[in-house]
């Protein structure tokens, strides 16, 4: 590890490759031989034309996008597209959103989407605070869409395989897992995802959407908030964030260079294996999600002793594992160990933990 940096575990704002960081870094002042940064360069100018298209080119290989879907670039995060989904996915002839509610996102997903249509809950999982995957869901024939949160950063847990839609259009918000493995897109109607877990930067705001459902937005829609006006205009309408897509870029190509999705899901799979085997191979710590319903990207556990978790945090800090403490909502300690995170990081964090237990049992 550079001894300048730390290992980082925050849920995001989160870690980016070093090899990314380091060739941003150097673009800062000069762009590519151009004579400006890269963020200093107009949106409108042919660099960042290139960066934009090769972005989404990029974006297209790695997932195997078809032409039958659209790609675009927002802001707002997944919060802004609580609402921007609703307003362009209703349907005009009635037809109720379906909603999978598996934590504080979906949540605020479905409260946000109450304000545009009629809606209903597929199946929710808060009876057990959200540590575990509901099955057996309700959903309606003519739902106008089956939406649900593919990872749950603060409650850890993960689908490993997409829901049922019952023919409706499935629409994820995949902000915390997305990319961490291949995904048959032509199962979705729209993939949302912000950038600022296992992406780039905040700032951006990815979606992917089968190009027929734009056809149900009402015209009656805010500008920037149609997803027509981002198609149309190639994300370009108005001034995009520009910088967040240029690192976007620089992380889809170093995936590429990893060996693409599926080797990156088998090195997410190792990553979260030893940190699990080792939390279920003793009696001083607990995971916090059910085993079947585990997320591979955000490891959520507790101390036995409840009492210890603060100075279990305090002492991590201070030996430079950064980014454990758990979301004020449930507390505890969560490892978030996104694409970039590095296998011997956990590694570290494992010795830590058996060192940590020796000296308090």
């Amino acid at each position: 590890m550079d001894h300048k940096r730390i290992y980082n575990f925050s849920a995001g704002p989160a870690v980016l490759p070093v090899k990314v960081v380091e060739k941003v870094r150097d673009n800062l002042l000069n762009f590519d031989g151009c004579g400006m940064g890269v963020m200093e360069l107009s949106h409108r100018g042919p660099q960042f034309k290139q960066i934009i298209e090769d972005c989404e080119a990029n974006l297209r290989e790695l997932l195997s996008i078809g032409s039958d879907y659209a790609v675009v670039f927002t802001t707002g995060g997944a919060t802004n597209q609580f609402s921007m989904v609703p307003m362009n996915l209703a349907k005009a002839d009635g037809g109720a959103a379906s909603y999978v509610v598996t934590g504080s996102w979906s949540k605020k997903a479905l409260a946000e989407a109450k304000r545009f249509t009629e809606t209903q809950v597929a199946g929710t999982s808060e009876d057990k605070n959200f540590s575990y995957l509901p099955k057996n869901l309700d959903i309606p024939q003519n739902a106008s869409y089956v939406h649900f949160t593919s990872n749950n950063t603060i409650f850890g847990t993960q689908y490993q395989n997409e829901p049922e839609a019952g023919g409706n259009a499935l629409v994820c918000d995949a902000s915390s897992d997305f990319l961490h493995k291949k995904l048959d897109v032509s199962k979705y109607g729209l993939i949302y995802a912000g950038a600022q877990k296992n992406l780039g930067p905040a700032g951006v705001t990815i979606a992917i959407i089968r190009k027929d459902l734009l056809e149900r937005a009402p015209d009656s829609l805010p500008k920037m908030l149609d997803y027509r006006t981002y198609v149309e205009g190639a994300s370009l309408s108005n001034t995009p964030p520009a910088f967040p897509i240029y690192v976007v870029g620089e992380v889809l190509k170093w995936l590429k260079d990893q060996g693409g999705l599926d080797k990156m899901e088998a090195r997410n799979r190792e990553k979260a294996a030893i940190l699990y085997d080792y939390i279920d191979g003793n009696d001083f710590y607990a995971g916090t999600a059910e085993k079947e319903s585990r997320s591979v990207m955000n490891v959520c556990f507790r101390l036995k002793d409840e009492n210890l978790e603060a100075e279990f945090i305090k002492v991590a800090g201070e030996s430079g594992f950064n980014g454990l403490k758990g979301h004020r909502s449930v507390g505890g300690v969560r490892a978030s160990i996104y694409n970039a995170f590095p296998k011997e990081g956990v590694e570290e964090l494992v010795k830590f933990m058996g060192q940590f237990a020796e000296a308090h049992s």
